[in-house]
């Protein structure tokens, strides 16, 4: 599963830059990849993972602002269409992840 941090937060007050500038932190910390300046994205073994990054997520979120999660599966995410400018940019191929039980 991938999950997807997509977030709008306020940035004009000094006190609402350093909360913002907390969380991008926060979540690099925990292992996302930035994809653009309020997107992030990481990949994860299942829906109990997406569960448990949820929560750390909710408890690390600024006072102020918006904040909207997705999780999609790996064959959702080899679909994505990304360019930049008018060329196609190809996606990273998935990541081979291995569970141990």
């Amino acid at each position: 599963m991938w999950m997807i941090v997509l977030f709008d937060l306020p940035v004009v007050a000094k006190p609402d830059r350093k909360a913002a500038s907390l969380f991008r932190r926060f979540l690099l910390d925990e292992g996302f990849h930035m994809s653009q300046y309020s997107v992030y994205y990481r990949l994860l073994s299942g829906k109990e993972a997406v569960e448990a990054y949820t929560n750390k997520i909710k408890k690390a979120l600024p006072q102020k602002g918006k904040v909207d999660i997705i999780s999609i599966t790996d064959k959702q995410y080899e679909n994505i269409h990304s360019f930049s400018g008018h060329e196609a940019k190809r996606r990273k191929k998935t990541s081979k992840q291995y569970q141990l039980f």
